[in-house]
């Protein structure tokens, strides 16, 4: 296995070394001032960090760490009862990283900063107009239902929050595994719930949820910033 197909030199800009570093001090403060240390949020924290950092930057190599990733919230996710969130890195996430990795395999060669073909990251495309309104029509469709659904049969204390952040995420991954730009409008809506979903854990005593919120207002923060660098090269 060839890696020049899976790290390129040069990728990561000085903006995702402050964002891998930000993540992984905040961490590391937020344990000392807590007097423990969480392994399994700080490692779920920064794997899940370089994964998105990676992912920004079109480079396959963040199906890496976005496997270890998923593995271990979908853990926490069960431990505080997101069941939703549990489910979707479990049984969804999890082998769509491998899907992911195998088809961007198939489609690499996007241009690099300088503009020449790099086999580190995948080629990027964008939808149409009528394919962007089916889109959000089908996403509020699913989000109302499965809300909806969480709400009535479980004990979910966030059923509509949940909903919202699965079901799109959901989508986002599909559009992710196909490279295609809009998967960023996606991301940034998710993580900007996901991080008020956490608040509300954090507020109920929830085991791993600072960690969390920590690592979702990183994300969304990556989120906008692959939506910069993505619409740029589609």
């Amino acid at each position: 296995m060839r890696l020049d197909r899976f790290f390129s030199k040069g990728t990561l800009s000085a903006f995702d070394f402050f964002l891998i570093a930000g993540v992984v001090v905040s961490g590391l403060l937020y344990s000392i001032l807590a007097g423990q240390f969480d392994a399994l949020g700080f490692i779920a924290s920064v794997t899940g960090l370089l994964c998105v950092v990676l992912a920004a930057k079109r480079s396959l190599s963040n199906y890496l760490f976005g496997i270890i990733n998923v593995s271990l919230y979908a853990i926490i996710s069960y431990r505080s009862q997101l069941y939703g969130d549990a489910a979707l890195n479990a049984l969804y996430y999890l082998p769509m990283n491998f899907i992911g990795w195998w088809n961007w395999l198939r489609h690499n060669g996007g241009k690099n900063s300088e503009g020449r073909e790099d086999k580190a990251l995948v080629k990027s495309a964008r939808m149409g107009r009528r394919e962007r309104l089916l889109l959000f029509a089908l996403s509020l469709f699913l989000v109302l239902l499965a809300g909806w659904l969480l709400d009535r049969f479980t004990s979910d204390p966030q059923p509509y929050k949940d909903a919202f952040t699965t079901i799109l995420s959901v989508i986002a991954m599909l559009l992710m595994v196909k490279a295609y730009m809009e998967q960023w409008i996606l991301w940034i809506a998710v993580n900007a719930v996901s991080v008020a979903m956490w608040v509300v854990v954090w507020l109920n005593g929830g085991e791993h949820s600072a960690l969390m919120i920590i690592m979702w207002l990183f994300y969304l923060v990556n989120s906008v910033n692959g939506f910069i660098v993505w619409k740029r090269n589609s």
